[in-house]
């Protein structure tokens, strides 16, 4: 028994295959850290003359020319052979906060659409308004279709007194001080024409009948005293 025992103790013990195949994987994992760390710091280099630090730098947003107020979107319909064809009706007016406007009608498949089309077309049909002292020089009434809009100038002070549709269209012009009143027909698009007719209408002071002739500036007449001496 003592021998059997002085054998046992003597014979190497042999190592599990679970056991050297974890220490195959330590092996692996442990030593290549080091070399994985040199690629690491290569990529993490900053990138330069590439493409694509174009699309990713700071875009820079140019100022717009002309502020653009959506008045009004409706859904219209129309009746075709298989039935109903839905699309967007978009009501657009355009203006550069000055002397320039444009109002435009359009439809479209989706909101977005209708309102681009509309935005070219108020942009295609621009007019210029004459203004003097921030209001309109006189007093104008106009009618289009059902819709009967009354334009009148103001003391500096008053304000923009209107409501719904005048207003939204007086907003994007160089006016601060007009009265107006619509009548008549309700329809924002006839009300949107009729103001831009109205605003059309105006005549400047200067190419009034009755006009004041401009005086001639005292410096010119001492010029021609000169002369005649």
């Amino acid at each position: 028994m003592h021998r059997a025992s002085k054998r046992l103790q003597t014979l190497p013990v042999k190592k599990d295959w679970s056991s050297s195949m974890a220490e195959a994987d330590k092996a692996q994992t442990t030593t290549p850290r080091a070399d994985s760390a040199a690629p690491a710091a290569a990529n993490s280099r900053p990138r330069g003359g590439r493409r694509d630090d174009r699309r990713n730098g700071p875009r820079v947003e140019e100022p717009k020319q002309f502020e653009e107020v959506v008045i009004s979107i409706d859904r219209v319909a129309r009746v075709v052979k298989g039935g109903r064809r839905f699309r967007f009706k978009a009501l657009v007016v355009v203006g550069d906060r000055k002397a320039k406007l444009g109002v435009g009608v359009s439809k479209g498949g989706d909101v977005q659409t209708a309102v681009a089309k509309a935005t070219d077309v108020a942009k295609k049909n621009m007019i210029t308004i004459p203004i003097a002292n921030e209001t309109i020089p006189h007093d104008a009434e106009v009618k289009v279709s059902g819709a009967q809009v009354l334009i009148k100038p103001a003391a500096p002070g008053t304000g923009i007194i209107a409501g719904g549709v005048v207003r939204q269209v007086i907003g994007v012009t160089g006016i601060r001080n007009m009265l107006s009143k619509s009548l008549g027909s309700t329809n924002k698009v006839n009300i949107a024409y009729a103001t831009i007719e109205a605003l059309k209408s105006l005549v400047p002071r200067e190419e009034w009948l009755n006009a004041p002739k401009a005086k001639k500036a005292p410096a010119a007449k001492a010029d021609a005293q000169k002369e005649e001496e």
